[in-house]
């Protein structure tokens, strides 16, 4: 096993501690999903340009590449719901009706974030490794009603590598989570994305402040350039 840090990053060098043994680092791929990034899904049916929430994606594969080559954990988000939409609250589904992209209604990807279905499915560019962790979660964040904590801390995971879209949504809110769970985060530009720049950029600066709020905002040939084998 490596060993990872410390990475040039915003606001502080990462990790806090100085490093981190590639052995209790995760990267973690949230929500990769044709629904939020491929044509027809999610996104799409709502009128935003894919384009933005494509925009991480070769960053990221090139960024698996070299962390399974570490042997370092990898997990990967879904977000979805029951075919019955039992676990939908009912707020969820009405604002996605309200946009035109209803919730379980039947789209070109299939039914919109059900389980199952192909718009549900990560998209090829980043598709899970055989053996590798992946997290089905209801909410925005990975850690709510999901097993992610339990599995991370099993593994003895302390630090984390956050990719996905949307950076403003289900990636922020992940990082909060996180942060709270005493894990030590790092977020990155170039493999993270969301429907509209300003936010994407707005979300990054937000994690920056007060000396590192939520963690740290760095690139992925950072994280690269920062690893010893």
């Amino acid at each position: 096993m490596g060993r990872i840090g410390p990475v040039t990053a915003n606001p502080y060098p990462w990790p806090y501690d100085g490093s981190a043994d590639t052995a209790r680092t995760a990267l973690l791929c949230i929500d990769w999903q044709t629904d939020f990034c491929g044509p027809g899904g999610y996104v799409d049916a709502m009128g935003y340009d894919i384009g933005l929430t494509r925009a991480g994606l070769p960053a990221t594969a090139r960024l698996l590449d070299h962390v399974r080559s570490l042997g370092m954990l990898v997990v990967h988000t879904r977000e979805g719901h029951d075919p019955d939409l039992s676990d939908l609250p009912a707020n969820k589904r009405w604002r996605s009706a309200q946009i035109g992209a209803e919730i379980g209604a039947a789209g070109p990807c299939g039914r919109i974030l059900v389980k199952g279905e192909p718009g549900w499915e990560i998209v090829p560019e980043v598709a899970p490794a055989p053996g590798e962790v992946i997290v089905d979660k209801p909410g925005k964040g990975a850690f709510y009603a999901t097993n992610l904590d339990l599995v991370l801390r099993t593994r003895g995971i302390t630090h984390l590598i956050l990719t996905g879209i949307t950076t403003d949504v289900c990636v922020h809110t992940t990082m909060r989570e996180a942060n709270d769970r005493g894990y030590e985060c790092l977020i990155l530009s170039d493999c993270t994305g969301a429907t509209d720049k300003d936010n994407h950029d707005a979300a990054l600066h937000m994690v920056t402040m007060q000396g590192g709020v939520f963690g740290c905002v760095a690139t992925s040939d950072d994280v690269i350039a920062a690893t010893t084998s």
